[in-house]
């Protein structure tokens, strides 16, 4: 049922390039069709409908991304709803900016708005709608900051955690606090205690309440709300007054400050695709336990555990086990799937050389 109270702010804005060659800065993960065919911003977008009305989505990134996002969004999102963030400041600023936006639109202050990232893979949408459902009427009767947490499945030291307190309503629980990235050995405890959820990024809030949080708890960047205000409708000016704001996420800015933070578990799958292995689980498999990402076909003899992202190629393996194979019409990467994270180096070595920036 749709939801005349509830916005959604979708986050993004982010240049990660984790699925070198496939993701660039010029199109990052969020408009990739990694898993099913839409891209992961449509997936996004798509998990609202029946819950938030098509003119209540609101879609921030950045300048250079807003082709990008009016045609991955298509029918899922107005265009006029498009926000577009002047430059990269984190995610405090972002999100004031937003706030701003859609106060302007027409958001009332006792209205409630869900926060989460363009580039996740949730493929329960009915329990991500119940958690939303839960965490929308705890924001309202609890006037308070509803943050979605993740059964951890194993001692993940790539993830922040939330560490819950007591239970304040069935299934809906304080925020004693929460932790950077951990170390393994730390990470198994968090597990092992019950206590701790996986971070995905994600909340609930009253419009007039978050705004309370940042100016209690980050009033050097809440202290532009009325610049931003006066600004929005002189793109030059907006962004003169959005580079004076410090760049900040908004973890360190409100979320681990706050006392008014609850969590409620998720009733849904997800996974945040950091990497190329992640999608091990996600997409086909063939003989092997060999992952099929994209491709004409495959073929494999002697080979398994393989990852293979090769569109419309032909690919054969033949007495190889646990790579990930990732090809498109510039590049090929090659590389043992337990060495997924050093794509990042390849990145690197790319952006130091001018001949070959084109490839990032």
């Amino acid at each position: 049922m749709i939801n005349s109270h509830l916005y959604t702010l979708i986050m993004a804005g982010g240049h990660g390039t984790r699925f070198w060659p496939e993701s660039t800065r010029a199109k990052p993960k969020q408009y990739l069709s990694l898993v099913g065919d839409h891209s992961l911003l449509y997936q996004t977008l798509s998990r609202f409908e029946g819950m938030v009305a098509v003119d209540r989505r609101f879609l921030v990134t950045t300048k250079d991304q807003a082709s990008l996002a009016i045609s991955s969004g298509a029918e899922l999102f107005k265009k006029s709803n498009l926000i577009l963030e002047p430059a990269g400041r984190n995610t405090a600023p972002c999100i004031l900016l937003s706030l701003v936006e859609l106060l302007e639109k027409g958001a009332q202050d006792e209205d409630v708005v869900a926060i989460v990232p363009s580039d996740h893979i949730i493929l329960n949408t009915k329990g991500f709608q119940e958690t939303l459902r839960i965490a929308f009427e705890n924001a309202v009767s609890q006037e308070k900051i509803v943050t979605v947490g993740i059964k951890p499945h194993f001692p993940h030291t790539g993830y922040g955690y939330i560490h819950r307190g007591d239970e304040t309503r069935l299934e809906v629980f304080k925020v004693q606090s929460f932790k950077e990235k951990p170390d393994r050995h730390i990470a198994e405890g968090y597990v092992a205690s019950g206590e701790y959820y996986w971070n995905a990024g994600m909340f609930v809030s009253r419009i007039d309440v978050l705004l309370q949080e940042f100016a209690t708890h980050a009033p050097e960047v809440f202290s532009f709300f009325s610049e931003l205000k006066e600004a929005l409708a002189d793109r030059g000016h907006l962004a003169e007054v959005y580079h004076k704001i410090d760049k900040d996420s908004i973890d360190y800015a409100v979320m681990e400050k706050s006392s008014k933070i609850l969590v409620v578990p998720a009733q849904f799958d997800w996974n945040d695709l950091g990497s190329w292995d992640a999608l091990e689980g996600l997409c086909e498999t063939r003989e092997g336990n060999n992952t099929l990402v994209r491709a004409r076909e495959l073929f494999t003899e002697d080979a398994k555990g393989n990852i293979v992202f090769a569109p419309d190629k032909f690919v054969a393996l033949v007495g190889v086990d646990d790579l990930v194979i990732a090809l498109n019409k510039d590049s090929l990467l090659v590389m043992k799937k337990s060495q997924s994270q050093k794509v990042k180096s390849v990145v690197e070595f790319l952006s130091g050389e001018s001949k070959l920036k084109d490839l990032v």
